[in-house]
């Protein structure tokens, strides 16, 4: 039986890798719908060796221009497309890979039409994770985790007691100034930061490594994907990106996921979840070739954003949905040069000392919160 993925991000990284697993497997998966951004480069790549029956995009001039070039297939833009190909396409799965909370809507309408999510985008649990799990639940539906992280401690835990469990370790390579101490990131250029030495990733995603941002957004998705006390996470850097995540057990047995860094292997399991398939591609894993792996704890210090985003999901509600807009809209600053590197996790600090908490936030509040918050770190730089 053929799966059908309606897949969001398209022409991101998670995408296009999505849709490598799809080429190299057509007789078992088929993606009837996607949505996309402003890369219509990218987009047409895509279309020209898939035909999905809708795609959305941002511009509904871009949509426009589409439809002329394809004629068989429909597209939409905007929320309304982006809802549509969540939601409104014959689907067995959605892997959600747009970038930002932009995804949390689209996310919801997916749960709530009954499809699987395999979810590559950690910040609509960040902003609003008790929601979607709390919609996940009373709907029936799986929360697959692409993360190469969750996916490992998804898969350590398979089969296991919860109740057994004694903490989550994950693993953080600590990105591309790790071997910085923090006095010399003054003046680090935007090139700089997306250098990641084991990783290919999205822009924004690879600045989040770099500030450890990205760790902390993973340890609040951590928290609402296993239903962790954030206690009884921990985080580890861990340079080679071999071991994905830990789980540690009562008994003091400590369950590792060990793989090649490559996405495409957390993304296919997510997709074929229970099942596993070959993966063609990806380099096996060789122990004696690596001959080492290294471990050490995290400074705080050196990197704050992950002290920031711990506080902010032990201080629950709003707190994390401020942290994530802040943090998106500072890192469309640095990359724009418009705020150094180091001003990065300063605004974010500053966005949460201004707000007033709210502790059991519905969805309209979580977006009216987004909102503000990025005018207010626009009307802060200004």
């Amino acid at each position: 039986m053929v799966k059908k993925i309606s897949l969001l991000g398209a022409t991101g990284s998670i995408g296009t890798q999505t849709v490598d697993i799809v080429l190299a497997d057509p007789g078992r998966f088929e993606i009837t719908a996607m949505a996309a951004g402003r890369n219509l480069i990218k987009l047409r790549e895509i279309l020209n060796q898939v035909k999905p029956l809708f795609v959305s995009v941002s511009d509904e001039a871009d949509a426009a221009t589409l439809r002329a070039e394809y004629p068989g297939i429909r597209f939409g833009s905007g929320r309304e497309g982006l809802l549509e190909a969540a939601a409104g396409v014959e689907a067995d799965i959605v892997v959600g890979a747009v970038i930002g909370s932009v995804g949390l809507e689209p996310t919801l309408e997916a749960i709530r039409s009954g499809r699987d999510i395999a979810i590559a985008n950690k910040e609509t649990l960040v902003a609003a994770g008790s929601i979607v799990t709390a919609e996940a639940d009373k709907h029936g539906v799986r929360l697959l985790p692409v993360d190469s992280e969750h996916s490992a401690l998804f898969q350590a835990l398979n089969g296991e007691d919860p109740k057994r469990v004694d903490r989550l370790i994950l693993t953080a390579s600590g990105g591309s100034f790790r071997d910085k101490p923090r006095d010399e990131l003054e003046g680090v250029t935007v090139e700089e930061a997306l250098a990641h030495p084991n990783w290919s990733m999205g822009s924004k995603l690879t600045i989040d490594s770099a500030t450890m941002m990205n760790k902390g957004l993973e340890v609040i998705e951590a928290h609402h994907l296993f239903g962790m006390p954030y206690d009884r996470i921990d985080v580890l850097l861990h340079r080679e990106s071999i071991i994905h995540s830990m789980v540690e057990f009562e008994d003091t047995s400590v369950i590792a996921q060990l793989g090649s860094p490559d996405m495409r292997v957390p993304i296919q399991y997510a997709l074929t979840y229970p099942d596993r398939l070959p993966r063609k591609g990806t380099e096996r894993l060789d122990l004696a070739k690596i001959g080492l792996l290294h471990f050490e704890e995290v400074d705080l210090n050196r990197f704050p954003a992950l002290r920031i985003a711990f506080d902010s999901g032990r201080a629950g509600g709003t707190a994390t949905t401020v942290m994530n807009a802040a943090n998106e809209v500072a890192v469309a600053l640095f990359m724009e040069g418009r705020i150094t590197f180091t001003e990065i996790e300063p605004l974010v600090e500053r966005a949460l000392e201004r707000h007033d908490l709210i502790s059991e936030p519905d969805l309209e509040t979580v977006l009216a919160v987004d909102t503000e918050t990025r005018k207010a770190v626009l009307d802060m730089v200004k």
